[in-house]
C-alpha cells in the first residue's frame, strides 16, 4: 500500500525533491515544502550560491513564497516540512511568520536551532522530526563527502 497524500512522509519526499535540485546546483543540499490544508503552497531549496545570499536557506525561501500565495505574512495554519533542522535564523523568521507546525528530517548538532531550545520558535507551534530521517541525512552527508574530495585533489 502507498503512502497517503497526507502523510508527514509523503510531504517529506516532496522536501527531499526539493533537496536534490539543491545538490545537482551545488548547493546544500536542503529542500522545504509549505502545506495548507493538505496542499503544498510552496517549495523552496538552499539557493544562498546561485542569489548569492546567505539568508536564501530553503525555509526562509518557502515563507515569502507561502506569503505571496495567502497573502499574508502569518502561516498560523500551515506546516513546514524541511529535510534539515532549521538554523537559528530560520527558526526566527519561522517564529515571526507563525507557522503552526514544523516537521524536519535531519538534525543539525553543529548549527541546528535545537542548540538554543524549542523556545526559539513561536509559543504555539508544534515540531516533530525524524521523519525520513535517513534519506535526509544521506544527501546531505553525500554532499559534503564528495566537497571534501573535491578539496583534497
Amino acid at each position: 500500500m502507498g503512502l497517503s497524500v497526507h502523510s508527514d512522509a509523503h510531504f517529506m519526499k516532496q522536501a527531499l525533491k526539493e533537496a536534490e535540485k539543491a545538490y545537482e546546483a551545488g548547493e546544500i543540499p536542503v529542500g522545504a515544502v509549505i502545506v495548507s490544508n493538505n496542499v503544498i503552497i510552496a517549495r523552496a531549496h538552499n539557493q544562498t550560491e546561485i542569489l548569492t545570499d546567505v539568508t536564501a536557506h530553503a525555509e526562509i525561501l518557502a515563507i515569502t513564497s507561502a506569503s505571496e500565495h495567502l497573502g499574508n505574512k502569518f502561516l498560523e495554519k500551515c506546516t513546514l516540512f524541511v529535510t534539515m533542522e532549521p538554523c537559528p535564523m530560520c527558526a526566527g523568521a519561522l517564529n515571526w511568520a507563525r507557522v503552526s507546525r514544523i516537521v524536519y528530517g535531519a538534525a543539525d548538532d553543529s548549527k541546528g536551532f535545537m542548540r538554543f531550545g524549542k523556545e526559539m520558535l513561536h509559543p504555539k507551534t508544534t515540531l516533530e522530526y525524524g521523519v525520513m530521517h535517513q534519506e535526509c541525512e544521506a544527501i546531505v552527508n553525500k554532499f559534503f563527502t564528495e566537497l571534501r574530495e573535491r578539496k583534497e585533489q
